[in-house]
């Protein structure tokens, strides 16, 4: 970057703020559609829509992904908000309605409001910024990508998007933009995550005489412990944090009962940290002592997603979710980090890093594209219940996002 370039920073957050009524709108629009992982086409369509009114080139892939382009240089930066949400949980715990949302000078509430609806209207007005204060380079063009059934299975969209859609017209992202809430931040890197069944057979027999089966809910529960202690075990890094694991359900069969259990099985949340893989995950599980003892009994395997998107489009996948990060002086960071001293130059940025799991386990974790991370919303207030977001975050991602291409140019 030339060291004399100046963002036009005032201009950029003045004309954030004359689009905070029309973006609030348009998310609570977004929020008052049910947009569940498989069913999100009403949400689709609305982003569509939006999309056109504010100058992109629109249209919905194979998997139903929202996309809209600007621009025509050959450098491409993607911008990537999930359009899907989870359920809404017990409505008692809600003190409004998750989709019909509330609205006040500082805040915006509804289901998916952080979670990421908020992401998705910052960063579509932000592109309008660029178009109206002719921000965008010659040489970049910019992809705002609205995913799906990234709460189902994190990645997915983009992994279609990246080999398929995108490779067919001879286009690849050269870096990305998270727009999952960031509290404030900006972030570069997550833990991976894995889900893993282990499942143990035994022999059915009558309850009276139990010593004619082999209980398998009781072999499972010689398991349970054994997976606990192998928690505490797991590695560490500097930056990512520690891996983690943690049975999230439990499964049985049996024929009453009346009877001895003859199955049982439980799913792992395995959480990665850098350096440890889907082999690595799988055979610390294998070699549990409790495992080892059961012999052909006990079966260990990566969980597989083949649930079809609303357009109907099977694109099957492992469980597996590689962690990933870009280094503090990485040019995506560098570029993230000169953004915001033009933008709000008497705050001090914070590096950082996600809790939880996004769409760049896939962008950059499988496809090795660098994604920094800066979103509306706090990650507290994803599937929590009176979920919200700030006006404020809008205005200054919207203004962010506006700004970052000329800046990483």
């Amino acid at each position: 970057m030339d060291k004399t370039f100046r963002l036009p920073a005032q201009d950029i957050l003045e004309h954030a703020r004359r689009c905070l009524p029309d973006m609030s709108a348009f998310l609570r629009d977004l929020i008052r559609l049910p947009s569940t992982s498989c069913h999100e086409e009403a949400v689709v369509r609305r982003i569509i829509a939006e999309m056109e009114k504010l100058g992109y080139t629109a249209e919905i892939d194979g998997m139903g992904n929202a996309l809209g382009r600007m621009g025509s240089g050959s450098r491409l930066l993607a911008y990537d908000a999930h359009i899907d949400t989870v359920g809404p949980g017990d409505l008692s715990n809600w003190s409004f309605d998750p989709y019909i949302g509330f609205e006040d000078d500082q805040c915006i509430g509804g289901l998916g409001a952080s979670d990421q609806s908020g992401g998705m209207a910052a960063m579509l007005y932000g592109g309008k910024i660029m178009a109206d204060l002719k921000l965008l380079p010659e040489n970049v063009s910019v992809l705002m990508a609205g995913t799906v059934q990234e709460e189902d299975c994190d990645g997915l969209g983009w992994q279609y998007l990246i080999r398929d859609f995108l490779a067919a017209r001879g286009l690849r992202p050269e870096a990305a933009v998270s727009t999952e809430p960031t509290d404030g931040g900006i972030y570069r890197g997550h833990r991976g995550r894995m889900e893993i069944r282990v499942e143990i057979k035994g022999r059915s027999c009558h309850g009276s005489a139990p010593e004619r089966g082999d209980n398998a809910i009781f072999a499972m529960g010689h398991v349970l412990p054994e997976l606990e202690r192998l928690a505490d075990r797991l590695g560490d890094d500097s930056f990512l944090g520690k891996g983690s694991l943690t049975v999230s359900e439990i499964f049985f069969s049996s024929p009453s009962r009346c009877a001895v259990a003859d199955g049982c099985a439980v799913s792992i949340d395995r959480r990665l940290t850098a350096g440890e893989d889907v082999d690595l995950a799988l055979d610390q599980i294998r070699e549990l002592p409790s495992l080892k003892a059961l012999g052909d009994r006990a079966t260990v395997s990566l969980y597989r997603y083949d649930k079809p998107s609303w357009t109907g489009l099977s694109y099957p996948a492992d469980c597996f979710f590689p962690a990933w990060s870009i280094p503090a002086d990485h040019p995506l960071c560098q570029s993230s980090l000169n953004c915001w001293k033009e933008l709000f130059p008497a705050e001090t940025p914070r590096l950082d890093k996600w809790t939880f799991s996004t769409n760049a386990t896939a962008i950059a974790g499988m496809f090795g594209i660098p994604v920094i991370g800066f979103g509306p919303g706090r990650e507290h207030q994803a599937h929590s219940p009176d979920e919200k977001t700030w006006k404020q975050d809008l205005v200054r991602c919207a203004a962010f996002y506006a700004a970052l291409p000329a800046m990483w140019a």
